[in-house]
This record gives C-alpha cells, structure tokens and sequence, in this order.
C-alpha cells in the first residue's frame, strides 16, 4: 500500500478499562516530542462524546476526522457490507495521514455487547498495514496473559505487533521480568498509576453533585485529592486539614467551620467546603470566617447527609471532562515520560528530516538540561512559584537548584503548598553566606572605588549575592525575575559577569511556540535602538542560540520592506545590518531585508524573494529595534495563544536569564533548563577555545 506517510501505528486495548485514549494520546505526545510530524484517528466512537478526537485537537492541533458510530458499523456489518465499510475507513485515515510521518489510530474497545468490535480492529490493521499496540492493565493479576491474549488474533492475521504499553502499573511492577517474558515484543513501557492525575476539580464535584455554589473561590484549579467528612470533634478533623482536601460538614458545625477558614488563613491550599443537610453557616461566624475563606476556598451546598454525599462523591466517573484540559495535559505527559524513547525510536523509521515541533524543542529541553547536569542559583528562593519550580527540577534531574531564602520560611511555603523538600534540593541562607563574597566583589568592582562596606551593603539584594556567586564560579547559572524587574536582573550581570569573548553586548531571544515549528525572535527585551553594526551581532548571537537548541538556524533580518522594494533610513539600517552580517559572520544562512510574512509564509516568500535561502522558512527573526520586537512578540503570544519561553539573554559570559513577574511555574522550569543547557554550551566554548 502506498502512503504519503511512513508508518501506522494501532493501539488496541487487552480488556475493558485499561486507559486506551490516555496512552493513546500519550503515544501521539511521545513522538511529538521526538519532533515527528504525527497525525491521529479514531475512525470508530463507541461513546455518544467522542473524547479522544475532541483532545486531540484542542491539545495537539491537529485535523481529526469525524469518526462513524459504532451503530453505523454494527449495520454495515449486519447487512454484509463489512468490505466497504472497511474501504471507507481506510480512506478516511488516508486522507487525514497525508503529509504526517506518523498516523496514530485508537482502535475499538473490546465489549462482550459488541462482539464485533474484536474483530475489527484486525481488520482495520491489516487494511491499513497498521502495526499494533497493545494496551494492557498492569494492575491485573494475569496481564501479561491478557497481553498475550489480545496479540493473538492479529498474529493470525499476518498483522506486525510493534510492542505493548503496560498502563495503571503499580509500583511493585516488574517491567523488566515481563521483556523477558515476552521474547521478542517490545516492551514500550510501563506507565505508573498516580492519583493526582485523577484528582476532580471543585467544579467537577458541583456539576458531579447538581451542588449549589455558596462561594465560587478557585472552583477551576483547586483539586480533591481526598475528603474528609466531619464526623467527630474538631481537633479530630484537624489533622485532615491538608492541602487538596475536601471538608464535608453541616453548616451548624461552627468548631469546624472555623477549623476549615484558620488553615486557610494559614495559607493551606484546601480544594474546598461541602455544606451537607442543605444548612448554612451562621452570620455571626460567616462575620468572623468569611475573610479566611473569601481568599480562594470554593463553598458549595447540598441536601443529603455528609456519609451519603462522600459516597456519591467516590461514584465520580473518572473520565476527564472535556473542559479540563490542564489535567488531560498532565495525564499524557505522565504516559510520555513513562515511555521508552530508545523502543519507540527503534520502531520508528524516519524517513525525512522535520521541523523542530514545540513538543520536541520542549522534552529536547528537559533531556538537555539533564545531561549537562548544571548548579543553578535562584535569588528568589522564598517565592511559592520558584519553589516549586525548584522542586520539580531537581525531582526530574533536571538540575541541580540553590535556593537563596531562610530554610524556616521556605519549609512553611511548602506545607502550604502541600509539597515535599526533594533531599537534594539545597538551600543558602543569605545571610550566612554573603561575607564570603565580599572580598571577590570588591576586587570585581575596584575600578569603580568599591568598598568592603559597599560590597556587602548591596549583597544584601539577593540577585547580586546569586550574581556574585555565579561569578566565582560557585554555581553555573542564575535565574531570577518573578518578583524583580529586568533591570534587577540584568544590571548585576553586566557589572559583575560581563560580556563573552567577542561579544559587545548583551541581546535576548525567545523561543515561539508556534503549532507546528519554534520560532526564534530576537532581540524583544534588551535593546531598544540597536545600530547595523548591533543587529549584525545579536543576528548571529540569536543563530548560535537557534543551533544550540536544536533549530536550524535560517535567520530572517525583519524590516517593512522586502529586497530593494523600499527606501527610508530603518529600512537602509536593515539593509546594512545585512550586509555587515554576511561579511562578519559567512557561516550564517542569512538575508534581509524581508518583511515578516516573506520571512515566515512560503507562497509570499517566493513571490516576494523567490532566490532567497531563507524567505518562506525563517527560523530566526532579527527585529530592527526593541518597540518592534517586544510589540511582535507580545501580539502573537496573545493573539494566536501561543506559548513563549523566554527572554534567554545572550552574550554574557556566564549564563543570567530573566522571568516574568507573571511567569507559571512551568515558565521558570524551562527556563531553568534553558539556563542549563546555556551553562553547558558556555563550558565547552571555554574548553574548545
């Protein structure tokens, strides 16, 4: 069969229940990651919502077909017409996998109802020469049989088996006795059960419930992790009073009511209160309570006892609703990194070179950092977000964090945050550290008259105490920005690190997270005018970083005007920043210059400058000034929801990189990474040198 795709994959499941969309979607993110171009089908919905199609494209972005009904295939097969229904499905995964390397197709689950659904999923993989995929419950007491069970119809078939995914693993599993078992079936990985990933959202139990809302709080984000129903006296519940917990009381329980609004008062993130008997709370302890559980804590109500509402709570369905797209997100990155990569690279076979896709630049990253395995200070070290972030760093290896805070203070965020301090995870306390590096500081600054009192006055300021740090070598990097400016940042790495060998200044980039590639946008951050001579070198600052992270570099110099067609000094600058680029830097794939659809849109770019190496399939955007880079950037992110990760500052010769005051906590993990990889790109410079 001839496609216009290399291969096709098919994930059929060993017995009801076992995850089949989940891991499904996760494959789809795994070679995402691996910057392949992958396409998705459910060609059959056995259920009325259709979910694995549904977040397939809000998550991934891609076109998904509209699937038959199971009751539309039960008919044809009835009536005999099993050939073309067979016809019409493999049309409908030949279309939509045109142009994809990898097609994906979620089979059919197995239901004793539906006694056809086995059979065709084997026949839509031999149709489709579709290797398969089983999903096996590695919780099952027999699931290497089930694994073994579902594999047989399809070797009968003459169908490829491409390996098995064990799901809901415990962590007693013994994955590696199971390859053995196997033989010669690829093991692709086992994915662990974690019960924050089916953790409901506060909304969830409202709608769940038909609940009546007394206070909205944070009803989207807050999560039950467990509930606690208020049976017994209050010093009892306290001890449940943790964060993620649901409260289930009456209303005429004031000991716990105002048990509930002091361990928020506390800051202790509880998901919520669930007000039982239809009662309510009353006024004068709403008076006293009412500011502690204003600040967040979600408040519903309903009529029935607190035991029989907890157990209509355990009947909550597990399926994740379609509106939470934050947990589905977490759901299949839980499946992904549980994969094996080098299995599934080895069942790949790449047939051509692709785009850098978001998810690929995202777990290169992740890998990257890992590798260089790098100490990198935090300056915030008492802020809730980089604490987390710190965390979550150095749990994934990521690397290696310093948190500068009080150890008191930070252990009191966490407890709220409901987290544990990772052993590893170091933490300085500022004011036990900073005289070590006064005198370095004084000797750095002595052009400038710096005074050992001076020194330590400003090492108060823990961006400089990090910068100093960095600048001894102590550690290899430093973030900081969530609660600084960026000229917090940014001022004491220019007097104390300095500028790289070669480099006459100090330039930004960040990486768009376009659908389908990464884009490099330089320089939105740092400089506001730059002269020709300037843009030259933050064009091949920005290539340099482009390479350094995986993308190839085709560097687009942006102006209003494409080739010759205008005239003007901003234009003239471009043009000549151009030029200097070329003679300075030959290496480069350069040209300019070129307005940004030219740049980016391959039908203008040839129409615009049909001999130009780079218009049409841009990588990298030169931006002629900072009111232009930062109103490009900014329009973008916004307008086309599109992820950005950044500033990465370049040019320094140590590596210092900013935040947003309104960056997530994922924001300062990748840019950790980023620092990361910075530090270890810096290193082996100074060693080739």
């Amino acid at each position: 069969m001839n496609t216009r795709f290399s291969q096709i994959f098919l994930t059929i499941p060993s017995r009801q229940a076992v995850g089949l969309t989940s891991v499904t979607l996760g494959i789809v993110r795994a070679f995402h990651r691996q910057g392949v171009n992958v396409g998705f089908a459910k060609p059959v919905a056995q259920d009325t919502e259709d979910t694995s199609s549904f977040f397939a494209r809000q998550i991934f972005n891609i076109t998904v077909p509209k699937p038959l009904s199971l009751q539309q295939c039960g008919e044809r097969i009835a009536a005999n017409q099993t050939g073309e229904l067979l016809e019409d499905i493999v049309a409908m995964c030949m279309n939509i996998g045109k142009g994809c390397n990898v097609l994906v197709i979620e089979g059919l689950h197995t239901d004793a109802s539906q006694s056809f659904a086995s059979r065709l999923n084997v026949d839509i993989a031999s149709s489709l020469k579709a290797e398969v995929i089983v999903v096996a419950d590695a919780s099952a007491a027999d699931a290497l049989a089930d694994a073994r069970l579902a594999m047989a119809p399809f070797h009968n078939g003459g169908c490829s088996v491409a390996g098995v995914v064990f799901n809901l693993a415990p962590e007693s599993f013994d994955l590696q006795a199971l390859r053995e078992q196997l033989g010669d079936t690829p093991v692709w990985g086992a994915v662990h059960a974690n019960q924050l990933l089916r953790a409901p959202r506060m909304l969830d139990i409202a709608n769940h419930l038909g609940a009546e809302i007394v206070l909205t709080g944070q009803m989207q984000t807050r999560r039950v992790l467990q509930t606690v129903t208020a049976a017994r006296s209050a010093a009892d519940v306290i001890i449940g009073l943790r964060p993620g917990a649901l409260i289930i009381t009456s209303g005429d329980r004031e000991d716990i009511i105002l048990a509930v609004a002091l361990a928020a008062s506390r800051g202790i993130e509880l998901a919520g209160m669930l007000l039982t008997h239809n009662s309510t709370i009353a006024e004068k302890v709403m008076e006293l309570a009412g500011p502690a559980l204003g600040c967040g804590l979600p408040v519903l109500r309903t009529d029935g006892d607190s035991f029989t509402t907890a157990g209509r709570i355990g009947q909550l369905p597990l399926a994740v609703p379609f509106d939470d797209l934050e947990r589905m997100n977490a759901v299949l990155d839980n499946v992904a990194e549980h994969l094996d990569t080098a299995t599934i690279s080895a069942a790949f076979h790449r047939q051509e070179s692709i785009k850098l896709s978001p998810p690929a630049f995202r777990y290169q990253l992740i890998q990257k950092a890992r590798a260089a395995n790098k100490r990198i200070v935090l300056p915030e070290g008492e802020e809730p977000r980089t604490i987390r972030a710190a965390v979550i760093c150095q749990e994934k290896g990521i690397a290696h964090c310093v948190l500068l805070g009080k150890r008191a203070v930070i252990e009191t965020v966490v407890a709220a945050q409901g987290i544990t301090l990772p052993a590893g995870l170091e933490i300085l306390d500022p004011d036990t550290i900073r005289s070590e590096y006064v005198a370095a500081m004084v000797e750095l600054r002595k052009s400038k008259g710096m005074t050992p009192q001076q020194a330590l006055a400003q090492l108060e300021d823990t961006v400089v105490l990090g910068t100093m740090m960095l600048a001894v070598d102590a550690v290899d990097g430093l973030v900081s920005g969530a609660i600084h400016t960026t000229a917090s940042t940014v001022r004491p790495a220019l007097q104390l690190i300095k500028t790289s060998p070669g480099s006459s200044l100090v330039s930004s980039v960040f990486f768009m997270l376009m659908p389908d590639q990464v884009l490099v946008y330089g320089d939105c951050a740092i400089n506001p005018d730059p002269t020709a001579e300037q843009l030259a070198e933050i064009a091949k600052q920005s290539s340099d970083s482009a390479t350094a992270f995986g993308i190839t570099p085709k560097v687009a110099m942006i102006s209003y005007s494409t080739g010759v067609s205008g005239a003007g000094d901003d234009v003239e600058k471009v043009r000549m920043a151009t030029e200097l680029a070329h003679k300075n830097y030959p290496g480069i794939v350069l040209d300019g210059p070129l307005q940004y659809d030219a740049a980016t849109v391959a039908d203008v770019g040839k129409q615009k400058a049909p001999n130009s190496p780079v218009a049409g399939q841009a990588t990298v955007l030169i931006f002629p000034d900072l009111n232009t880079g930062n109103t490009t950037y900014k329009a973008v992110q916004r307008s086309a929801n599109v992820v950005s990760v950044g500033p990465m500052l370049q040019g320094l010769r140590k590596p210092v990189n900013d935040l947003s005051r309104g960056a997530l906590v994922d924001d300062i993990i990748f840019t950790i990474a980023l620092t990361a990889i910075q530090a270890q790109q810096i290193s082996k410079l100074a060693v080739n040198s």
